[in-house]
């Protein structure tokens, strides 16, 4: 894509908030959020995102860079939440490079789960207002009557096609972290593969120095920015996740229990 062919809003947003227009596109990606790879006029590699604003950005994004501040692996971002029109748009560090790390091996898992303890230890003592709702996906606190929160574009297919098993195990999780009476925490609701990237062979332990986003091998590469959510127990999925060059993070607002799953 041209440079002549992005947004209207963007070259001017651009120029306000990070002191150039985009002289060039590295990639452009559109999911839950547009997320832009651009080369600004002075040089400077930057990405930025924009989403439709729901009220939760500024708290993903806000938790982002303090989690940036104290050493975790991830995107930091280079302006706060700022509104245009009726998206919430924030620029970050672009971090290329880096792979998947891929294997079910209980190596690779333990790997996994240490970048995931990092996080979630970061996030421990990061305090901003609860970013709600929370991701549909992990929606377990809507108001509506069914099991599912509402989604249009899932509610007009044929539900019958979901397995009785699939539906019946989300009705006992949900009413099992309803019923949990912890406070919410922070947490990441993207937290999976996809979302992470693996630098210079090293997975889970931290890093003498930061890398891309939120974590994977050694220096995570995908990191909460606008997908903040709460969740209760540790069977509630708490997966959040700002991707480059995928949509933004989603931090997840959940309560822990020790409860078995």
């Amino acid at each position: 894509m041209a440079s002549d062919d992005l947004p209207g809003w963007l070259p001017g947003w651009c120029l306000d908030h990070l002191g150039g227009e985009p002289a060039g596109v590295l990639f452009q990606v559109e999911s839950i959020s547009l997320v832009f790879g651009l080369r600004l006029a002075g040089g400077r590699d930057v990405v930025v995102k924009a989403r439709a604003d729901d009220g939760r950005a500024g708290s993903c994004v806000a938790a982002q860079a303090r989690l940036a501040e104290r050493g975790f692996p991830c995107a930091r971002p280079l302006t706060p939440v700022i509104g245009a029109g009726s998206l919430a748009v924030h620029a970050e560090e672009f971090r290329p490079g880096g792979e998947v790390l891929c294997g079910d091996s209980p190596d690779v898992a333990v790997r996994y789960a240490e970048v995931f303890a990092w996080l979630m230890a970061g996030l421990a003592g990061v305090t901003v207002a609860p970013p709600l709702p929370n991701p549909r996906w992990v929606r377990w606190d809507h108001a509506g009557p069914g099991v599912w929160p509402a989604m249009g574009f899932l509610d007009s297919r044929d539900q019958s096609v979901v397995p009785g098993s699939v539906a019946d195990t989300a009705r006992r999780v949900r009413r099992r972290i309803l019923a949990a009476g912890l406070p919410c925490v922070l947490g990441h609701a993207d937290f999976e593969a996809q979302n992470l990237r693996c630098t210079a062979g090293r997975c889970g332990r931290p890093p003498s120095r930061g890398s891309r986003e939120p974590p994977a091998c050694g220096r995570p590469r995908t990191m909460p920015g606008g997908k903040l959510c709460t969740a209760k127990a540790h069977c509630a999925a708490m997966r959040s996740g700002l991707k480059q060059p995928n949509a933004s993070a989603g931090l997840t607002h959940s309560t822990r229990t020790s409860a078995p799953c």
